[in-house]
């Protein structure tokens, strides 16, 4: 399957916001990480063959560093929007 340009959007928290920085910095490039209370707000560009697969790359990356990780996000490829809570598809949504 051909890779996809995806633009996400995500808010990832954690018990740990420090243990899975590097991570996300590795992963996704320090620029596009803002710190909040409970974690991060990313937003970046990542290419894949689907979201689901990236999705699930990102978390359980950030998961081995940090097990308590939640991600919220969204992730976009040129008029497709998929949602994902955790693991769990949770819509898509045509522009």
């Amino acid at each position: 399957m051909a890779k996809k340009s995806f633009r996400l959007d995500a808010h990832i928290s954690s018990d740990s916001p420090q243990a899975i920085r590097p991570v996300l910095e590795e992963m996704v490039g320090p620029v596009s990480i803002e710190p909040t209370p409970d974690g991060f707000h990313v937003k970046a560009t990542m290419s894949g063959e689907s979201a689901r697969e990236l999705n699930k790359d990102l978390l359980s990356a950030l998961r081995r560093a940090e097990r308590k990780t939640r991600l919220r996000a969204l992730w976009t490829s040129g008029r497709t929007t998929e949602r994902f809570f955790d693991y769990v598809p949770k819509g898509r949504t045509e522009a």
